[in-house]
This record gives structure tokens, C-alpha cells and sequence, in this order.
């Protein structure tokens, strides 16, 4: 499959100048997916290097062959791990796209859309233990209203949870059909596919932990960047979001600003966008799914940390 048919990379004119890329430097592509924006980083390095991470074996078909470019597959919370494996001490910049490709939400096997009805599965890779389906099935009534309430913002979360609880004790809840047939007599019909996609969000992130995954791959990036060295993430909704702008803030993903023993606060980043940027009406015709994108770059300071 093509680059373009698997994968439109979303906002990458933005995200790629925002790298500020040197043609020798070292770069990190935390979520390669379709392997767009690696391959364009590529694009601009001479001698420097290109790492990408990613958890899922589908992307292994579509990997760069280039000499400069080493790919790990792993969740990108190794970061750190697998730069020092590699012997790498500092890099000059990081991307991370942190939305799901069009590959998850297409295929049907993978059970990540209601508009299929398909196994409920939602794993991005085969070494996550735990399926959508076995946490519907599992979790009691308060942890499934936690997940919709803080992963998903759903309104509705008690109700919601209540009635898949009542409904698995006739018959567990295995494909992602019977779950949305659960649940949709409490929507309302002019919000029903809203709310579903906001529950199926929730599912998503809680099965792959990706708000612990992206909280430990923050709190590494300062230690791993070289001083001037550029982070840009793409993020897809506020939760997201909300950790990105506060590390980039104060150095913390909970957005606490860390001082010395005198005082003197110490902020390893400086934001280079004050303004969160979106994708224009352009890209927006050609990439629909792009619309909820919101990029935040930042710039490395001189002040140290250690990971």
C-alpha cells in the first residue's frame, strides 16, 4: 500500500520545520506509523541519523531502507532505554504524533471504530496482555465510569457503565457492535456517533495506557535533548494536550514547576508556537481526520538534567 493510501501524515510542513533539523544531527521519530514524517526527516539529513519507535508490528512492512535510519519496536515510554543501547547520549530534536493512523481505524480486525463490527480488541500491540474486550468484561462499574469520565469526557459515564455492566451478565461483551448496541438507547440520536467515539477514545487509552506512557515519555525527553534541541507533538485531544503544554511549561507533565534549594525555578523548555497550531482549511479537505490536531513545539534550554 502506498504512503498516501495508508497514512496522510498529519501538519508535517509545520512539524518538520519545527525540528529545526540539522543535517548532521541526531533526530527521534517516536511513533512512525506510516512513515511519513520519517521520511521526510530523512529528506533533510546528510551524516545525521534518523531513530523511530513504534509499538505496532504492522508498521514493519513499510519501513525506510536508508542507512541513517534504526527502527525499535517498542512503546515509546524506552525511549530512553534504547538511545543509551544504542550508545546515543543526546539528540537534537522529537517528534511524536500521538494520534492513531488511519491503518488502526480502517481495518476492521483491529476493533478500534464502532462503524465496524468487528472483535473488540483495540490492542496496538500483541505483547498489551489485556484486550478492550476483557476490560469491558472485567472492570467493575466505577472503573468503567472513571475511564469514559477522565479518557473519554463522557457526560454520561455512570449510566453508561451502569448498562454495560447489567448487559454482560446475559452474555459477555466481545465485538465492538454489541458494545455500541449496549450502550446507544441512553444517546441521544444527534450526538449518538459523537459519544461513541468518545467511548471507544476511552477504551483505546485505557487498554494501551497511553496517558502513563505519555507522561513517562515527557519526563525523558529534557534529559535526552541536547541544549537548542527541538520537541513537537501532535496531539488529538485535551487530555493529551493538557500534559504536553504543562511539560513544556514547567518541566513536569502535572505542570509543577521544580525549584532549587534556594528557590530559583528551573524550566528546561522554552515554547517556540505561544500559539497552539491546527491545520488550515487545505489540509483539512484532503485529511479530514486531521481536524482535532494541536502542535506544540518547544525548544531545549541550557539547563541540565540528567535521565
Amino acid at each position: 500500500m502506498s504512503e498516501t493510501g495508508y497514512h496522510i501524515p498529519v501538519l508535517l510542513n509545520e512539524s518538520i520545520s519545527g525540528l529545526a533539523i540539522r543535517p548532521d544531527g541526531v533526530y527521534a521519530d517516536l511513533t512512525y506509523g506510516g512513515g511519513g514524517h520519517s521520511r521526510e526527516i530523512i529528506k533533510h539529513l546528510t551524516t545525521g541519523r534518523l531513530i523511530g519507535f513504534d509499538q505496532d508490528p504492522a508498521v514493519l512492512g513499510r519501513l525506510i531502507a536508508d542507512d541513517r535510519f534504526y527502527f525499535v519496536q517498542q512503546n515509546y515510554r524506552y525511549l530512553a532505554n534504547y538511545l543509551h543501547f544504542l550508545e546515543i547520549d543526546r539528540v537534537d530534536g522529537i517528534l511524536a504524533d500521538l494520534g492513531i493512523s488511519s491503518e488502526h481505524i480502517d481495518n476492521p480486525e483491529r476493533g478500534f471504530s464502532f462503524r465496524h463490527d468487528a472483535p473488540l480488541d483495540m490492542r496496538m500491540s500483541p505483547g498489551i496482555s489485556e484486550s478492550a474486550a476483557g476490560l469491558i468484561n472485567r472492570a467493575d462499574e466505577k472503573e468503567l465510569a472513571r475511564i469514559f469520565r477522565e479518557f473519554g469526557e463522557v457526560e454520561q459515564s455512570g449510566r453508561i457503565a451502569w448498562r454495560i455492566t447489567q448487559a454482560r451478565q446475559a452474555a459477555p461483551i466481545g465485538t465492538t457492535g454489541q458494545l455500541a448496541e449496549c450502550i446507544k438507547p441512553l444517546l441521544p440520536g444527534n450526538r449518538e456517533n459523537k459519544i461513541l467515539a468518545q467511548i471507544f477514545q476511552a477504551l483505546r487509552i485505557a487498554v494501551n495506557h497511553e496517558i502513563e506512557s505519555l507522561r513517562i515519555m515527557l519526563s525523558q525527553t529534557a534529559g535526552l535533548l541536547a541544549a537548542g534541541g527541538r520537541l513537537v507533538v501532535i496531539s488529538y485531544h485535551s487530555l493529551e494536550d493538557r500534559l504536553v503544554k504543562n511539560y513544556i511549561r514547567s518541566g513536569t507533565p502535572e505542570g509543577g514547576v521544580e525549584t532549587d534549594l534556594f528557590g530559583v525555578a528551573h524550566v528546561p523548555f522554552k515554547a517556540v508556537n505561544r500559539k497552539v497550531i491546527v491545520p488550515d482549511e487545505q489540509e483539512l479537505t484532503v485529511n479530514p481526520r486531521a481536524r482535532s490536531a494541536r502542535l506544540r513545539i518547544a525548544e531545549r534550554t541550557e539547563y541540565q538534567v540528567n535521565v
